[in-house]
């Protein structure tokens, strides 16, 4: 493989994770636009999401239906699971605690559902059958192209979602007054908890599309995905749509580069895993030079 072949082909593979990322970087900006809350817990209903899909996949063959529709019941037990968490952890601390607090919810959510998937389903990694498994398209692999699609088309719904439905419109009206939007007769419990959900169902296509490609499920599998999509939000400017998605295929890209380059120019003394390190290295940097992110602006704190 030639060196413009190889190049080509790392940034297609970065594409295909990288929208991934922002499936799940989706459901960490709108929540966060709308209660300014960081939910780690989010990317545990990947998980939650692969799970319902080892269990459901198999179902769904058998019925002589395509393995693929078991994304439907995928997205409604991670829309419960999420509008669960909302309502029973994170709205009574919203009522009497504080940001830290809240935060302090979020780590022990996400911790308490990777345990309490091992304890349900033990710690070794499972096997989904092959969800679908689509020919070639000009060189790339099938499954990478509509990886991409899905991610560019949940984008464009989501914002036009949140700008043009009644719906939408309350998420909007809450990110930027609670206080008035309770006066105008928005439900805003209501309101937050519909986010809630639709983040959480987001989380199931992303572990739909994540499935199809590795066919594994593990416990742990949301927590590195959350902490990289974290990063892709962050980087394309948390709270904003097509911030999140172009965070995600940033990371993606240069995850895949950094594997595919950093391990032979070293002569494999930093090794591939080292390219964990760069994602997490380009949080720092945003965080220091434009902390709102690409997309992101500048405002100056109310005090």
């Amino acid at each position: 493989m030639d060196g413009l072949t190889l190049f080509i082909q790392q940034i297609i593979n970065g594409l295909r994770v990288g929208s991934v990322y922002a499936l799940i970087a989706l459901g960490y900006t709108m929540v966060y636009g709308i209660i300014r809350l960081i939910n780690f817990a989010h990317g545990d209903f990947i998980m939650v999401g692969a799970y319902a899909l080892f269990f459901t996949v198999p179902l769904m063959v058998a019925a002589g239906m395509p393995a693929w529709l078991a994304v439907i019941i995928a997205i409604i037990v991670c829309a419960i699971t999420g509008a669960l968490v909302e309502k029973l952890a994170y709205s009574p601390v919203r009522a009497k605690g504080t940001n830290m607090s809240a935060l302090i919810t979020a780590i022990a959510m996400s911790l308490f559902l990777e345990n309490f998937a091992q304890t349900l389903f033990g710690a070794s990694p499972k096997q989904v059958k092959t969800i679908f498994d689509l020919p070639m398209v000009f060189g790339i692999s099938g499954n990478t192209l509509l990886t991409i699609t899905i991610g560019m088309v949940v984008m464009v719904g989501l914002s036009l979602f949140v700008k043009y439905t009644r719906t939408g419109q309350a998420m909007r009206a809450v990110s930027e007054d609670k206080n008035a939007s309770l006066l105008m007769g928005i439900n805003v419990n209501r309101t937050i908890t519909i986010t809630f959900a639709i983040g959480s169902g987001l989380a199931a296509v992303a572990s739909l599309m994540y499935v199809a490609q590795y066919n594994q499920v593990t416990n742990m599998m949301g927590s590195m995905l959350g902490l990289k999509a974290f990063v892709a939000a962050v980087l394309g400017g948390i709270g904003i749509i097509p911030g999140a998605m172009l965070g995600g295929l940033v990371i993606g890209i240069i995850e895949s580069l950094s594997k595919a380059y950093i391990a032979p120019l070293t002569g494999g003394i930093i090794t591939s895993a080292f390219s964990d390190a760069i994602v997490f290295g380009i949080l720092i940097i945003v965080l220091l030079v434009k902390p709102a992110g690409i997309l992101g602006k500048n405002t100056g704190e109310k005090v």
